[in-house]
């Protein structure tokens, strides 16, 4: 972890990532456990800013992000995130890495990422729910690591609640519903 730290202390300030290839989320919404449909108290992630080159995006929503990456290289992750101050400002909360469940597979991997052995976590949307599970993604794995704010939930933990969504100024709660 203190290697990954060192690795992205510099994302610490969100001009450096938007010079490196990060873009916001085009819907700038600020994820929170409550809007996909989970209990409250888990808590949010964030914003997040991703790098499209890492995740091998080959096709905007239509209807939904896909993509050929596989990238796992938390030294230098797919997605930050952050957490929206009262002034406005952006604060590091955690990294992220996503691959595409079909991409991962025709890569030859038989199976799920891991991190520090710890397996990602597998999004696919359930048609049947009112919510996306997947947020707007085909399938996928996804690994959340909380190293900028304590997780009391877990390092790997999909949500933190230690993290609010309650100064976020735009945007949108994304893909709460269809």
């Amino acid at each position: 972890m203190d290697e990954v730290r060192k690795a992205t202390e510099r994302f610490r300030d969100v001009n450096v990532a938007l010079s490196e290839g990060y873009l916001r989320d085009p819907t700038d919404a600020c994820d929170t456990a409550e809007m996909m449909g989970r209990p409250a108290e888990l808590g949010a992630m964030g914003i997040h800013f991703f790098r499209p080159d890492l995740l091998g995006i080959t096709a905007p929503p239509n209807p939904r992000v896909d993509g050929v990456g596989t990238h796992t290289d938390f030294r230098n992750p797919a997605i930050l995130i952050y957490e929206p101050q009262a002034d406005g400002s952006l604060q590091l909360v955690a990294v992220e890495n996503l691959v595409f469940r079909k991409a991962w597979h025709a890569a030859g991997n038989r199976e799920l990422p891991k991190f520090h052995g710890v397996a990602y976590d597998s999004m696919a949307d359930d048609p049947a729910t009112a919510v996306d599970e997947a947020h707007g993604f085909e399938p996928h794995y996804d690994r959340h690591v909380w190293i900028y704010r304590e997780n009391p939930n877990g390092v790997f933990a999909p949500y933190n609640p230690s993290v609010t969504c309650q100064h976020h100024r735009g945007g949108s709660h994304r893909h709460a519903q269809r």
